[in-house]
């Protein structure tokens, strides 16, 4: 047997224990790390570590870490307030209103995960407020960022037409743009109807503390002093048309309407992270862990807890799965599935499978560095001239990052390490299932639009 084949047969192991025997599956990647890379690799303990995702890991602590300080001092509480005033109390909105702001960061010039890192947190803390799907949000928040991630300005857009260019293959920015724009609009619209935003619809509008201010059916919030917090609420498992109420609604909680100066204080780190990312392309999660710590030194009774909600198991189990793809990059496993593809004398078949490559490994794993690889990789048949180079390259470039609410990928990742109040298990199963339903589906979709049809 292949070393490429074991590690693959591995990795299946892994997720087998991992889903019947309740371990954490980070954990279980890194013995398995070990074990493929000294047994079966060769590789030394700097080989191994050599896929671990240090600067994942600092911006899941850092802007986890930041948002704790928040929620602690009732600025995201604010957030979610000022929020339903602007839409009128429309909470069916929200989830668009947060597609179009991460849209809107990307197609500027964030990379999709700093624009995540950015809304994620606000977003999510809004649906745990209202009790909103977390699911929905999160998605929502995700297909926004890669909404507008192919800009001809944007990174992802920049990145892969250099791409093109350099392999001298024809391209076509807006096309590219477009072809992303869409395809992750369309399945924002049915993740908005699957997963409770036409019980959002039949709700009405709300007032800012959760109250019920119209709309039809009997679904109304709860206002404050309505009563006590039902279990479960905020969680997973809380019902998508179902506001709910908060420790805000609590008759001696602090005023979550008026600024403080330690709301204004983390009002104006939260500005800051974003000119941070935006205008100096500083790192996302230094920054964050650096705003954290002076407001923490700045207010320490506000944020004593805070370390204590940094999402560690999520770190765990991400950065646990991420070093062992490394492994299987240093061994050449990727490589050699992409090849073995690429190889196939039919070129339509050929074509869906490089898709199906790129949208799985990047589940896993960085969507640029997979667009970098995969594209060279279609080159041969692309100069046959029976496939369309445009429709090719925006089939590969959507199917590698439509999958980035996967909880594996760092897009995902933040989702779920953002999301505050919940079951992380359940949601991390439901993150899960929603990102195979996404690699499954997609690329044959955009193989069948895209590239069949022959465009460019």
């Amino acid at each position: 047997m292949s070393p490429e084949l074991i590690s693959i047969l591995v990795l299946v192991v892994v997720f087998v224990v991992a889903t019947t025997r309740s371990v954490n599956m980070g954990a279980l990647a890194f013995a398995a790390a070990f074990g493929v890379g000294e047994l079966v690799a060769d590789l030394d303990a700097d080989g191994i570590f050599a896929g671990f995702p240090g600067d994942l890991f600092v911006v899941l602590v850092g802007v986890t870490y930041l948002f704790a300080i928040a929620r602690a001092n009732g600025t995201t509480d604010w957030l979610v307030h000022a929020s339903i005033r602007l839409v009128r109390g429309r909470v069916a909105l929200i989830p668009w209103v947060m597609f179009a702001l991460a849209g809107a960061l990307t197609a500027i010039g964030a990379v999709s995960p700093a624009a995540v890192a950015i809304v994620a947190p606000i977003a999510l803390s809004f649906a745990t407020r209202y009790g909103i799907s977390p699911l929905l949000m999160g998605a929502m928040v995700v297909h926004g960022a890669q909404a507008g991630g192919f800009s001809p300005i944007s990174i992802y857009g920049t990145i892969v037409n250099g791409i093109v260019e350099r392999e001298k293959l024809p391209g076509n920015e807006i096309a590219l743009f477009l072809a992303s724009l869409l395809t992750n609009l369309v399945i924002a619209g049915i993740v908005f109807v699957f997963f409770g935003g036409l019980k959002l619809w039949a709700r009405g509008a709300v007032t800012p503390t959760g109250g019920h201010a119209g709309g039809s059916g009997g679904s109304g919030g709860r206002g404050k002093g309505s009563g006590p917090v039902s279990e479960g609420a905020g969680s997973a498992t809380a019902p998508a048309g179902t506001a709910v109420a908060t420790r805000a609604d609590a008759p001696d909680s602090p005023d979550t309407t008026r600024l403080t100066p330690a709301r204004i204080a983390t009002l104006t780190a939260l500005v800051a992270l974003v000119v941070a990312v935006l205008a100096f392309d500083l790192d996302a999660g230094l920054t964050a862990i650096t705003l954290a710590v002076v407001l923490s030194a700045a207010w320490p009774d506000d944020s004593r807890t805070a370390v204590g909600q940094i999402a560690w198991s999520t770190v765990l189990l991400i950065c646990g799965v991420l070093t062992y793809v490394g492994v299987l990059d240093q061994m050449g496993t990727i490589k050699w599935a992409g090849e073995g593809v690429g190889g196939i004398g039919v070129p339509l078949l050929a074509a869906v499978l490089l898709c199906y490559i790129g949208a799985l490994v990047s589940a896993f794993a960085s969507s640029v560095g997979i667009m970098g690889a995969l594209i060279p990789l279609a080159v041969p048949f692309l100069a046959q001239g029976e496939i369309g180079a445009v429709g090719m390259v925006a089939a590969l470039a959507v199917s590698a990052t439509v999958v980035d609410v996967s909880p594996f990928s760092t897009n995902g990742a933040l989702v779920l390490a953002a999301a505050p109040d919940v079951d992380r298990e359940r949601f991390f199963r439901q993150l899960m299932v929603y990102g195979g339903i996404v690699v499954a589906v997609v690329p044959a979709v955009v193989w069948l639009v895209m590239v069949v049809p022959g465009f460019g």
